[in-house]
């Protein structure tokens, strides 16, 4: 069984669609077997209203069939003790099951290794507190009991764990900015999300860094909410895109771009046990260091990057 809580009010069937990223059809079937509840409650049509903090219960027979995947992979841990570990997540790898996905996953991985996990959100996403895009690279937390995982949520919802991130653009921005507009899927492509009315709160600032001769600019991004693809779509809507991102409109005029170049660089959290306040940084993986020396002076990176001062540069905004 897999579990949430519902932050926006609205219909079961959008907002499941929504949170699991699946279409409306495949939370049609999901309802008509039976395998949807809120508040304890079967929900037998998918216009059935739900609000803020209604718990919706929800579960997937699909993921009793998934088939054993081969794990060939390994993944950085940065920090490990008894209650969560912080890892390194590379580019391409799903954080977890869903029923569109194959291929093996970062709780394949965690299951493989023999770490214990909280099983608080369900069978597929064990021990996933917040999540990170598969094209995007670097510091994730996770939970290895319930205990430990509902306080970290806690620290989500409150802002006191949260973020940096990293990022090359295709074009420098104007200026130091914050974009506050609602994200949810695009009507025209379910692949993509999309700035929409009846989308999810999301918020996100934007600091300039380093611009290269080549119009190329190193930025950093701090997430005040955690929506799908959510610094992909904010700067897009300012007309900028990060280098690799074809999804969202991204053209090279130079280089192949491989792969999406954002990096969640620094992750900042309270132990739920000991109570210290913790920083994470997640080293950048060798192409985007590459790539990052082919276009700006590396003391001039490190400066800008150097984790005892990422912070502060977004105090003014």
């Amino acid at each position: 069984m897999n579990k949430f809580n519902v932050n926006t009010a609205g219909r079961i069937d959008k907002i499941l669609a929504q949170e699991l990223d699946v279409s409306r059809n495949q939370v049609e079937k999901l309802v008509k077997d039976g395998l949807v509840s809120v508040n304890g409650k079967s929900v037998t049509k998918t216009s059935f209203k739900v609000i803020e903090g209604d718990e919706v219960v929800y579960e997937f027979k699909e993921a009793q069939k998934r088939a054993p995947v081969e794990i060939d992979f390994d993944v950085e841990i940065l920090y490990e003790d008894d209650y969560l570990l912080v890892v390194n997540k590379p580019s391409g790898l799903v954080v977890h099951p869903a029923p569109s996905v194959k291929e093996p996953t970062l709780v394949d991985w965690l299951v493989k290794k023999g770490i214990s996990l909280s099983t608080i959100s369900g069978e597929e996403r064990h021990g996933i507190v917040h999540r990170i895009d598969k094209e995007t690279t670097g510091a994730l937390v996770i939970a290895k009991d319930n205990k430990v995982h509902e306080m970290l949520s806690e620290q989500l919802q409150d802002k006191s764990m949260g973020r940096y991130y990293l990022a090359l653009i295709d074009h420098f921005l104007k200026e130091d900015v914050i974009v506050d507009k609602p994200i949810g899927r695009n009507p025209r492509n379910r692949l993509k999300m999309d700035v929409v009315p009846q989308g999810k709160p999301a918020k996100t600032a934007f600091t300039k860094l380093l611009i290269s001769e080549h119009d190329v600019e190193l930025i950093a991004a701090k997430l005040f909410t955690g929506r799908t693809h959510q610094i992909r779509v904010h700067l897009s809507t300012l007309g900028r895109h990060i280098l690799g991102d074809d999804l969202y409109g991204f053209k090279s005029k130079r280089d192949k771009i491989p792969r999406v170049y954002l990096h969640a660089y620094l992750l900042y959290l309270t132990h739920p046990i000991t109570g210290e306040k913790m920083e994470f940084t997640a080293p950048l993986f060798d192409d985007m260091k590459l790539y990052l020396s082919k276009y700006f002076n590396q003391s001039d990176i490190d400066e800008k990057i150097d984790p005892l001062t990422l912070g502060s540069r977004f105090t003014d905004l």
